[in-house]
């Protein structure tokens, strides 16, 4: 190789890891900023939470569309079109004049992520092979796992220091960097045999998600029976009833639905849905708290959330090396049974506590679900036959980001139904509906907005029904997890990786660089 040429692939290699930087952070710096922008910002209590969603969903539900169209379009545009469109959005949300304003840009932000993500690893599976395509993916997983673990933290100093408009300039910087190197050393390249996108399909899941997302997020406003979001949550089951329809019937399908006659494949599924409930919701959750109800600094919360997080740098490759000696349902099992164990520790720790003990609690959980966190991909495909690899890390990995995107609506609504709840019976003579908003925005992490809208309730009385909420949440976060380790060690208890269906190891590797352009 000469110096040339080892110059363009280090500097694509740069931009690519610059943008797999960026998605993670734009996640977790959303929860961080969110209370100061509610401070800054008019909007509701459901454009505060669209904060998050809208960049988790939009990012999710294309992260497979995305992956089809660099294959048959081309890598680098793919790449450079969501680097362009990453830049304007994240210059323009500095500038908006409301959380709604915010809430749209962040629809095209998720989509631009999904676009480079995907771009990007197409690119660098192209471009590296062998030992070291292995090595570049590992970084990859370095930089994600370290995107989750400091995104907050990066935030919380650019918070301190610059308000929380930096945080969105600095998304910027970083786009206008991999946008430059991509334009300056990429080259474009398409695969062969590209089968093209299932617009149906895809069109039908982002909506089935989309209409599902928003029923949950308007249920503490309006009331779980109240006719909108019924009807919400009626035409989101129709759309995935039609949805599946066409999937059984085309015959390029987005999402195979013959591996679910898999049990292994179930049980893989069912490390990302319990991951979601004990570890992404509390990505947002937890800041949230610290910051908008305990009136932490974002400083001071960003090193917390380290403590939560920096388990994903380094224990998923001990993990991953550990499955060669023990059954995998029993490895990411036992890493679930230890984030259980820190949810209990949590739930029995009161609010005001952030030294040592909050410290190891949160290292707790995380060191649990980062167990599973470096096996998950890779079983996804090791329980199906080889064939079908591809099509199985595709089904995965949509499935992981929509159980995330969901689990987070979800558990917000339910920490706003909790402390509605408490406050309407332990108070009298109050309104339903002026609860339920006030008791959303304090869900948001907007105190300051929910006493204004409850001007008979002491702000003593909303921190004892958030803290009463709270452990009610944990309470049920505890019990999804709990089921769904359960079912985890039953489907998964016997199988190791690579052996159950005896993959072929030389096909398998091929079918996973295939999957890893399509970026899935």
């Amino acid at each position: 190789m000469n110096e040339k040429t080892l110059t363009r692939k280090i500097a694509l290699l740069f931009a690519i890891i610059l943008a797999c930087f960026s998605v993670p952070l734009n996640f977790t710096a959303g929860p961080t900023a969110q209370p100061y922008i509610a401070l800054s910002l008019p909007g509701s209590a459901v454009a505060l939470s669209w904060i998050t969603n809208a960049f988790f969903l939009s990012c999710g539900s294309t992260m497979m569309a995305a992956g089809i169209m660099a294959d048959q379009f081309g890598r680098k545009k793919v790449f450079a079109i969501g680097m362009v469109i990453s830049t304007l959005t994240s210059l323009l949300m500095p500038f908006s004049p409301n959380v709604w304003v915010l809430d749209l840009l962040r629809v095209p932000q998720g989509i631009a992520a999904a676009c480079a993500y995907a771009g990007g690893i197409s690119i660098l599976a192209q471009e590296f092979e062998g030992h070291t395509r292995a090595k570049i993916f590992s970084a990859i997983g370095i930089t994600f796992g370290a995107g989750l673990a400091f995104g907050p933290t990066i935030a919380a100093v650019l918070i301190t220091y610059f308000g929380w408009h930096a945080v969105f300039f600095g998304s910027t910087a970083l786009s206008v960097i991999a946008l430059i190197i991509c334009l300056l050393f990429m080259s474009d390249s398409k695969a062969p045999n590209a089968k093209g996108l299932d617009k149906v399909g895809a069109t039908l899941f982002t909506m089935a998600l989309t209409f599902f997302t928003y029923a949950v997020i308007e249920a503490p406003v309006r009331g779980w029976l109240s006719s909108t979001v019924i009807t919400l949550l009626v035409i989101a089951m129709l759309i995935l009833g039609v949805f599946i329809w066409v999937e059984k019937r085309i015959a390029n399908p987005m999402i195979d639905l013959s591996l679910f006659s898999y049990p292994a494949f179930v049980g893989a599924q069912l490390l990302p849905l319990a991951a979601a409930y004990c570890y992404a919701v509390l990505l947002v959750v937890l800041p949230l708290r610290f910051i908008g109800i305990e009136h932490m600094s974002a400083l001071h919360a960003g090193v917390l959330m380290v403590y939560f997080s920096g388990s994903l740098l380094f224990v998923p490759f001990i993990a991953a090396s550990l499955t060669k000696w023990i059954p995998v349902g029993v490895l990411c099992g036992g890493g679930m049974v230890i984030s259980i164990v820190g949810l209990m520790m949590l739930n029995a720790l009161p609010m005001g506590i952030h030294g040592g003990s909050m410290k190891w609690v949160l290292f707790i959980i995380g060191f649990g679900v980062a167990i599973p966190w470096g096996v998950m991909d890779n079983l996804a495909v090791s329980v199906v036959p080889k064939e079908k690899a591809g099509v199985a890390i595709g089904i995965f990995g949509a499935l992981r980001v929509s159980f995330d995107s969901t689990a987070i609506a979800i558990v917000g609504s339910l920490l706003a139904f909790f402390m509605s709840r408490g406050l309407l019976t332990t108070t009298t003579g109050l309104n339903v509906v002026q609860v339920q908003q006030a008791t959303a925005q304090l869900a948001a992490g907007a105190i300051k907005h929910a006493s204004q809208l409850l001007p008979a309730v002491s702000y003593q009385q909303l921190i004892s029904a958030y803290n009463y909420a709270f452990h009610d949440l944990i309470t049920v976060l505890i019990v999804v997890t709990s089921v769904s380790t359960l079912l985890i060690f039953i489907l998964l208890y016997r199988t190791r990786i690579g052996e159950n269906l005896e993959i072929d190891t030389t096909q398998k590797s091929e079918e996973l660089t295939a999957c890893a352009e399509r970026n899935v």
